[in-house]
């Protein structure tokens, strides 16, 4: 069992948090009983965006994301258009969506969520495992946009901790309590240093199966009602028995083939609409898309075959407001 505080651990007590990192499910799952529920916490009140603006797909990230498309060269006039197609069916259902451009000199740099994740009050800075996508996070207009809607950097890029924020790190905003994937792309003390930032109550961190590179990918949490989650995606079958046991009856188990069209990569953005890619929602067996619907989401699908090509899809593209 490998357990980390940020500070000393109290007694556990009826609601109070042990603010633990902890591998152990069965330590997980007491503190998880101990949790308050704030449902109006759960969904973001808006999104940030980065347009794929000059988009092209970086061979870099091929070394550890089999997802990636290199087979031929990305339109980036359609990845833009995608990606303003996305925007605007996020306001739709009434978040709000700012946008900035995309950069010359980071071309696959569209998936915000990697290097800016907040909560109340507060902004985290991540670093980057790729040297390549390490330059997103310096860019000077998002930091003062971000401190000028009232959010205190906590900025981790400086450091040698790698941490791309939540793309390994799946996070139920409603309880303040985390899931973390660990590989390359979060390391021990990556996930030390943000579950302090982000001021999480409570983590669970287990390790993630070969050639799984995000969390994010295989698990997503949907406004703390629910979660999806891909079982072949952990070695350990206690993750999926602790996931089963947090959302009990409302824990969807997708296959490999929904895995693979991006399923995992969804988004609850209000308690009630779920949005994911179309090719994720063409690759839906009826029995998951009709559990979904049961939960009482609306599902919302997005053509974004161009941005898919960078190896990350809907969710990766929202940097979520909280």
């Amino acid at each position: 069992m490998r357990i980390s505080c940020r500070r000393r651990c109290r007694p556990w007590a009826q609601g109070t948090a042990i603010e633990v990192i902890t591998a152990d499910p069965q330590q997980f799952l007491a503190a998880w009983s101990k949790l308050p529920e704030r449902p109006q916490q759960a969904c973001a009140r808006g999104v940030m965006m980065v347009l794929p603006e000059q988009f092209s797909v970086d061979p870099e990230s091929a070394l550890d994301n089999r997802y990636l498309q290199l087979e031929q060269a990305a339109d980036p006039d359609l990845a833009l258009r995608q990606a303003q197609r996305l925007a605007a069916a996020v306001e739709a259902v009434g978040v709000p969506v700012t946008c900035f451009p995309g950069r010359a000199d980071q071309r696959d740099g569209l998936f915000p969520n990697n290097v800016f994740a907040t909560a109340p009050g507060r902004c985290v800075v991540g670093r980057m495992l790729h040297p390549g996508r390490r330059p997103e996070a310096a860019r000077g207009d998002i930091r003062r946009w971000l401190e000028a809607q009232g959010y205190r950097l906590h900025d981790l890029s400086t450091g040698t901790a790698v941490t791309e924020l939540t793309g390994p790190l799946v996070i139920d905003r409603a309880r303040q309590a985390a899931f973390c994937g660990m590989s390359q792309r979060m390391d021990g003390a990556g996930l030390t240093a943000t579950h302090a930032a982000l001021g999480l109550e409570l983590t669970f961190r287990f390790a993630l199966s070969p050639g799984e590179y995000h969390t994010n990918v295989v698990l997503s949490v949907l406004a703390g009602q629910a979660c999806v989650a891909v079982p072949d995606a952990f070695p350990d079958p206690a993750v999926l028995r602790l996931l089963e046991a947090a959302y009990p009856q409302r824990c969807l188990s997708l296959d490999l083939a929904e895995k693979d069209a991006f399923a995992g990569n969804c988004i609850a953005l209000t308690p009630h609409d779920l949005f994911l890619s179309e090719r994720a929602a063409d690759h839906l067996r009826p029995t998951s898309r009709q559990r979904l619907e049961a939960w009482g989401f609306r599902l919302h699908a997005v053509d974004l075959s161009e941005p898919e090509r960078a190896g990350g899809s809907l969710r990766c593209m929202l940097a979520e407001l909280f």
